[in-house]
C-alpha cells in the first residue's frame, strides 16, 4: 500500500516539496496528491491521504485520529504575508460589515472570526464565495494573498499571523504536518519514516540553496509574482515547531472551543 501524501502547491510548501519534483520515482512507495489545504483535510479525515502540511485546526477537528511531525510546521517569525484580511475601511469598523471568507483554509478562517470577534470585539457578516465588490473585506491565503499584496486594490491590510502575535506574544503555526494513525501501522511506518527524513532534508536544502530550490518549483508551479517578491517572502517564514509554537497552538485550539467551532481541545501527540 502506497503513502499517500497531500502536497500544497503553495510558495508557502515549496521547501517541504521541492527536492521531491523530478525524482518521484525514487520514491515508488509514495503517491503525491496535488490540491488545496481544504482539500487535503478533507482527505486527512476520510483517510483518502495519508499526510500533509495541513491547515493546523484538522488536528482538533478530528481528536485521536492523527499525529504531528515534532520538527516541521508552517509559521513565521512575525508578519507570514500570505494569510491577509484586505479591506476597505480599518479593520475596527468592521462590526455588522459583510467580510469574505477564504474557503482554501479553515485555520485561516477560525483564526480571522478569534481576532475579529475576541480581540476586536466586531461581529461582522460572513460570507463564502467568490468576492463581490459590495464586500467590506475579504480573507486572502497562499498565493491569492502574495498576488493582492502586489496589486494595491485595498485602502487597508492586516497580516493574521501579525495580529496574532501582537495579541499574545507567540508565533501562530498556520500549517502543521497531521500524520493519520493508519501510516503507523509496521507495514507502513518504515516508509513514512523515511519520507518525514527526506522533507526535513528538503527544508535544509531550501534554506541552503533557495534560489535553485525556487527555479525548480516555479517551473512546476508558476505565480504571478516579481521574482524579488517570491524570494523575499521566505525571510518571514520559519518551519521549525519549537516548544513556543507548540504552546501557541494549544492557545489557539483554546480559542477555537470556546467559539464551539472544535469540540475539544486536544492533546498534541507526536510522530
Amino acid at each position: 500500500m502506497a503513502l499517500r501524501v497531500g502536497r500544497i502547491p503553495f510558495l508557502v510548501c515549496a521547501p517541504f516539496f521541492h527536492d521531491f519534483l523530478g525524482r518521484e520515482s525514487e520514491y515508488p512507495q509514495v503517491d503525491f496528491v496535488d490540491g488545496p489545504p481544504s482539500a487535503h483535510c478533507a482527505g486527512l479525515k476520510d483517510g483518502s491521504i495519508h499526510l500533509s502540511p495541513a491547515s493546523s485546526i484538522t488536528f482538533a477537528q478530528k481528536p485521536g485520529a492523527f499525529v504531528l511531525s515534532p520538527d516541521i510546521c508552517t509559521s513565521c517569525s512575525f508578519e507570514v504575508r500570505s494569510v491577509k484580511l484586505f479591506a476597505k475601511r480599518p479593520i475596527e469598523d468592521l462590526n455588522g460589515r459583510r467580510v469574505r471568507m477564504t474557503a482554501q483554509s479553515m485555520t485561516s478562517v477560525t483564526l480571522l472570526r478569534i481576532l475579529l470577534e475576541d480581540r476586536y470585539g466586531l461581529r461582522p457578516e460572513y460570507s463564502s464565495g467568490a468576492y463581490e465588490d459590495s464586500d467590506d473585506a475579504v480573507l486572502l491565503i497562499g498565493d491569492q494573498a502574495l498576488e493582492e499584496n502586489e496589486r494595491h486594490r485595498f485602502a487597508f491590510d492586516y497580516d493574521l499571523g501579525a495580529l496574532w502575535q501582537d495579541w499574545h506574544k507567540l508565533p501562530f503555526v498556520f500549517g502543521a504536518w497531521l500524520i493519520s494513525k493508519e501510516a503507523l501501522k509496521p507495514e507502513m511506518k518504515p516508509v513514512l519514516l523515511d519520507y518525514m527524513d527526506a522533507t526535513q532534508r528538503s527544508v535544509e536544502n531550501f534554506k541552503a540553496n533557495p534560489g535553485a530550490a525556487l527555479d525548480k518549483w516555479l517551473a512546476k508551479y508558476p505565480v504571478q509574482l516579481p521574482r524579488p517578491v517570491v524570494d523575499d517572502y521566505y525571510s518571514a517564514l520559519d518551519y521549525r515547531f519549537t516548544e513556543e509554537r507548540k504552546t501557541s497552538l494549544k492557545l489557539f485550539f483554546k480559542y477555537a472551543k470556546e467559539k464551539g467551532l472544535v469540540n475539544e481541545v486536544p492533546e498534541l501527540e507526536f510522530l
